[in-house]
């Protein structure tokens, strides 16, 4: 036994290298997810352009503040989801097309009606002008997606 009570009692020195190696993984993971929450964030193209025609018209502006925070809309609806009734964005591509769309619309927001989604009622609102209606339904119209695919993209 030439071991001295020194020697026992040092502990043997550890290289950094396992230190670095685990701070760059976690640097590397941690960036990765910010990527990827960066892009499940960012914008569909077709959501920034409706945006954008809008942002352009004040009619559309004051319907989508009527459908968003003046009316009870956002208890059945979102813009996409089907929640109790469907998203407004599927709304807009099933009468997008119709040439009387916006008054139809106006029509179902202010009477109501029951059978077009399924078994979902669609309450009545009377205390909604047909002004106010239209205007609602205009903004609707306008999420419908175009039928155009962009240059350059499959």
């Amino acid at each position: 036994m030439s071991d001295t009570r020194e020697e026992r009692d040092e502990q043997p020195r550890r290289s950094r290298w396992w230190g670095v190696v685990i701070v760059g993984f976690a640097l590397v993971v941690g960036l990765g997810m910010f990527n990827i929450g960066r892009l499940i964030l960012r914008p569909k193209a077709e959501v920034v352009a409706v945006e954008q025609t809008i942002a352009a018209s004040p009619a559309l502006q004051r319907g989508r503040d009527l459908v968003t925070k003046s009316s009870d809309c956002m208890r059945c609806h979102t813009m996409d989801l089907d929640v109790v009734g469907p998203g407004f964005m599927t709304i807009a591509k099933r009468y997008g097309d119709r040439p009387d769309g916006v008054q139809y619309l106006a029509g179902k927001i202010r009477e109501g009606s029951v059978g077009e989604w399924g078994r979902v009622v669609m309450p009545r609102h009377p205390q909604i002008t047909q002004e106010q209606a239209e205007l609602m339904a205009g903004w609707l119209m306008a999420l419908k997606p175009s039928a155009k695919p962009e240059a350059g993209k499959p």
